[in-house]
């Protein structure tokens, strides 16, 4: 109970700022964490000079109520000494303690913590033997995103559930389980010795104490906390830009959008404020930003020459790319892909983006690009999360694994997704940041730890003389993306310079959707989206501003 009460002096003194995610799936954007030693300074001054005349305030708490929950306190010190601080602290403060889930007992289940919700993440609480592990879950959002089709529901050809699985569905346990749970928290801080994780709960105010923190104790700690977008330190990108990777992000992009298009009716309007309010600019030629543009270009076409038909003629789509669009996809598949979005009124531009102010973006040679909606889609990079973690790391700041996703020269961690990378000294490629990577990995390390729960390695330190198998391999199965008006690009090869099939146009448009329908994580999702698409197809996209 001290040792708790001095963590929460030391989580004082850190400073940081908790509970806050933007972009990335399962991004935890915290500061202040630590592998080897506490992250607690004060925690470490109690321990090196044994003085704990500076311990701050504590007061007593309901212990029956925590364990009701499933949450066990601090256990009672064996030392006469300890005990009798304790009782000088209670009966002197009045500050809640810190609580938390204790270390398994012998008997108990083998407790496996999973940081993230994303497709690796949740691919793992997927095939996790519940009858071996209890599974806790930490993330700041409840649900999985299927992140392909995200640029869909921003003009109203999906709606925004049928993207999103809650996290309760995909691994049951955490609802039925008296001994799993689901946590929305951002995680701030790890203690690799002590087999804890530290997080701050995102309650915007509802609970008795806020900041409110806590920690859990892990047999085995799977690290998917995702990434966040690259912004390459460019000036007013975070304040100005939007993002595409949560399903927050769209709603944000779809009321601007629609909120621009109502806007520009207005009388008095002037001619140049009309072009500027519906001119869209999306950043980065990747598959995310040609999707989307390709998705505006369809509802220009389809439903605002409807719609809007005062303003449709000062619609606009551009798409900006420093280097060249679509560069992982075959040479024939790009520019079948720039001949089509030029074609669907998308206009292609190659720049470097020097800053954004609140209605334009400069370039770095002086132009300038007004705007009325800007979509920032340039790819992902470590998060600060991931980034203060005292951890070993990989080329491009992310966490390094071995070729069985562990964390090295810690035991009982693993890492996978978009925030984790094979170390340089592997031999092995930094894997690109896909979903497919991420959920084979997820795969991968669920019948791994699987495996090793049958074995009775389960619980912490007991995994180190049970052999682990073939490392984990990844081969490419392709890429597609869809460019508007019912077409689309297909590219089977294994990689950027192989030989493969490739296709593109209305056929590879149906195995675009064929293949994402059935990628859909359950059969009332694909419901869902189904139904959608034939809505959408038959009625039109849905134009109401809600929010």
């Amino acid at each position: 109970m001290a040792f708790a009460r001095i963590a929460r002096t030391g989580l004082r003194r850190t400073g940081g700022t908790f509970g806050s995610y933007s972009c990335e799936g399962d991004v935890f954007l915290c500061e202040g964490s630590t592998n080897r030693r506490s992250p607690f300074p004060s925690l470490q001054n109690a321990k090196a000079g044994r003085d704990f005349s500076y311990i701050s305030s504590t007061r007593k708490f309901n212990r029956m109520s925590m364990q009701s929950r499933g949450i066990r306190v601090t256990p009672q010190y064996q030392s006469a000494t300890a005990e009798r601080i304790v009782e000088e602290s209670e009966s002197e403060y009045d500050e809640p303690m810190y609580p938390g889930l204790e270390a398994t007992k012998p008997g108990e289940k083998p407790r496996v913590v999973v940081l993230g919700t994303g497709w690796a993440a949740c691919r793992f609480m997927k095939g996790l033997d519940t009858r071996i592990y209890n599974v806790v879950c930490i993330s700041p959002r409840n649900h999985m995103v299927f992140t392909p089709l995200l640029a869909s529901t921003c003009v109203g050809t999906l709606e925004f559930r049928s993207v999103a699985e809650p996290v309760n569905r995909i691994q049951s346990a955490l609802a039925t389980s008296p001994e799993s749970y689901f946590y929305m928290a951002s995680c701030f801080g790890i203690d690799t010795d002590k087999h804890e994780v530290y997080c701050e709960t995102v309650s915007n105010g509802g609970l008795p104490h806020d900041p409110y923190q806590f920690r859990v104790a892990y047999d085995k700690l799977v690290i998917a906390a995702g990434a966040e977008p690259l912004t390459f330190g460019i000036k007013g990108v975070k304040e100005h830009a939007f993002f595409l990777r949560e399903v927050n992000h769209a709603q944000e992009i779809r009321k601007k959008l629609l909120l621009n298009l109502m806007l520009s009716e207005n009388p008095g309007i002037s001619e140049e404020e009309k072009k500027r309010l519906l001119h869209c600019v999306v950043i980065g030629g990747g598959p995310t930003g040609v999707e989307f543009s390709g998705e505006l270009s369809d509802f220009i076409k389809r439903d605002v020459q409807d719609r809007y038909t005062h303003v449709k003629d000062y619609v606009k789509v551009t798409l900006i790319e420093a280097s060249e669009f679509l560069s992982s996809f075959d040479v024939g598949l790009r520019q079948y892909a720039t001949n089509h979005l030029t074609k669907s009124g998308v206009s292609l531009m190659r720049g470097v983006v020097k800053e954004v102010h609140s209605k334009k973006i400069v370039l770095s040679d002086e132009t300038n690009v007004p705007y009325g909606l800007l979509v920032w889609s340039t790819g992902v990079g470590p998060s600060r999360f991931v980034k203060s973690l005292d951890l070993p790391k990989a080329p491009g700041g992310r966490i390094g694994i071995d070729e069985w996703l562990r964390v090295s020269s810690v035991e009982d961690v693993f890492a996978l997704g978009d925030c984790a990378g094979f170390l340089e000294n592997s031999g092995r490629p930094v894997l690109p940041a896909l979903a497919q990577v991420a959920e084979r990995q997820g795969k991968f390390l669920v019948k791994l730890l699987n495996k090793i729960g049958k074995k009775d390695g389960g619980k912490a330190f007991s995994a180190k003389d049970i052999p682990l198998g073939d490392p984990f391999v990844y081969k490419h199965l392709g890429s597609m993306a869809s460019v508007g008006r019912y077409k689309a690009l297909v590219d089977l090869r294994q990689s950027k310079d192989a030989r493969g099939v490739s296709l593109a146009g209305f056929v590879s448009w149906l195995i675009w959707r064929s293949a994402y329908l059935t990628r859909v994580i359950s059969w009332r999702n694909r419901f869902y989206v189904a139904v959608n698409w034939a809505t959408t197809l038959v009625f039109g996209r849905d134009n109401s501003r809600i929010g």
